[in-house]
């Protein structure tokens, strides 16, 4: 083997393409015929979207867990350990099995400079080809079309949305970036958009298709309660489903799509009530709206654009707490700082900006504090070099009716939560 373990074979592959983002299936094609190209032998679920991807993943996972399906899934980034990333029947894979994924990759790409993130997708693919499972939820890495998850033709499509992210890669507009996403569609095949307001290019795509995509408020809608909501699409009803129990309204957008997409494939797995329910109650995702209690009270959130930021920001406006509220924040260098600011700008009393610089992508504190500081004007701002030491000082002065969140990346809520473990604050029970 190349390699003796996955931290050595991960730092390898993030240097072995000179690009760090190289968008395209050609390269993951060629290794994927190279090795054979293994059939998954699953129903597939694609997700596509600017934001709520992972919990629609997760949804999907904990709904067929319940109806007692083999599942695999695959997401990313990951939020404290690259397994996350790779999971059958809700597990973690151990390094072991991704290392012998990895290594017979290596050996069938030639002199193919595939990225990080291509290997992570074939060792996936690999990986769900030899477990004998019934379905497979796969998340898109970034866009769709030329995303190297697209490579696997889905038997649904879910896209839960279009916001303003990444535009370097994907586009300028809603219409651009919605022409990519449309890309995981497929012809004849079906697909669900569960965002608001659908971009005129992915209906333009459907169409030309021929895909039979149901449209969140044209063939679906759902009418909330307070302790319950229903699901009304087309002649089908399903009443009194329980709350999700991740917190937040977007999270109804998000299980709707997941159930009319699953209605769709229903004929090969069908699902009961029971699982419906349980999955709904059940799915959790770390790192989004996850409070972690003690003195003071922590959110971790991995909000990083302003569709996102507005999503916390209204979380935390059913939030109530007594004392004042925190903000840490550390934002990678291509994502709209000033846009996340002016939304989450008067939720707090006091902002912290922490460096992400050391990191691939990652912005500097001084430069997130001059993208933001017109937003928050008036409002006390702090530059800091290390997460840890942000949360260990806040610690030290908060009093325990203080609230303080963590967002802006997935590498600010991951070093925030190591951090938070070592000082002893699990995350909040179901």
């Amino acid at each position: 083997m190349r390699f003796p373990d996955l931290a050595a074979w991960l730092d390898w592959q993030a240097k072995l393409n000179p690009k760090a983002v190289d968008l395209g299936l050609e390269r993951v094609r060629e290794v994927w015929s190279n090795l054979g190209e293994p059939l998954l032998q699953a129903t597939v679920i694609t997700v596509a979207g600017t934001n709520g991807k992972g919990s629609s993943v997760a949804f999907a996972e904990a709904i067929l867990q319940a109806a007692g399906y083999r599942t695999g899934c695959y997401t990313s980034p990951h939020l404290l350990a690259y397994n996350e990333r790779i999971r059958v029947d809700q597990s973690a894979v151990d390094n072991d099995r991704i290392c012998e994924a990895f290594e017979r990759i290596d050996n069938a790409r030639g002199d193919i400079l595939l990225t990080y993130f291509e290997f992570g997708t074939l060792a996936a693919l690999l990986i769900f080809a030899e477990s004998r499972l019934d379905a497979v939820v796969l998340e898109v890495g970034l866009g769709g079309r030329l995303d190297a998850v697209n490579l696997v033709d889905p038997d649904v499509a879910l896209i839960t949305g279009v916001a303003l992210d990444h535009q370097e890669w994907l586009g300028e507009d809603r219409e651009k970036i919605g022409r990519e996403k449309a890309g995981v569609l497929r012809a004849g095949r079906p697909a669900v958009f569960a965002g608001r307001d659908l971009p005129a290019s992915i209906r333009a795509e459907a169409e030309r298709l021929g895909t039979d995509l149901q449209v969140a408020g044209e063939d679906y809608r759902v009418e909330r309660r307070d302790e319950d909501w229903d699901l009304l699409s087309g002649e089908s009803i399903s009443r009194s489903l329980p709350l999700p129990g991740m917190r937040g309204a977007v999270q109804l957008d998000n299980a709707a799509g997941v159930l009319v997409a699953l209605d769709a494939v229903a004929h090969r797995l069908p699902v009961d009530q029971r699982a419906v329910r349980a999955g709904l109650l059940g799915a959790r995702v770390p790192g989004r709206f996850e409070i972690r209690p003690g003195r003071p009270t922590w959110v971790l959130d991995v909000a990083h654009n302003p569709q996102a930021a507005g999503a916390l920001s209204g979380m935390l406006g059913d939030f109530f707490t007594r004392g004042r509220r925190i903000a840490v924040c550390g934002m990678l260098n291509d994502k709209d700082a000033a846009g996340v600011a002016r939304v989450l700008a008067k939720r707090f009393d006091a902002w912290y900006l922490v460096d992400l610089s050391a990191e691939a992508r990652g912005m500097a504190s001084s430069e997130l504090a001059k993208r933001m500081r017109t937003a928050v004007a008036g409002i006390p701002l702090e530059i800091r070099d290390d997460v840890c030491d942000v949360l260990a000082e806040i610690r030290a002065e908060a009093t325990e009716d203080d609230l303080v969140v963590v967002f802006g990346s997935f590498l600010t809520v991951g070093a925030a939560s190591r951090c938070l473990d070592r000082l002893g604050t699990a995350p909040a029970a179901a």
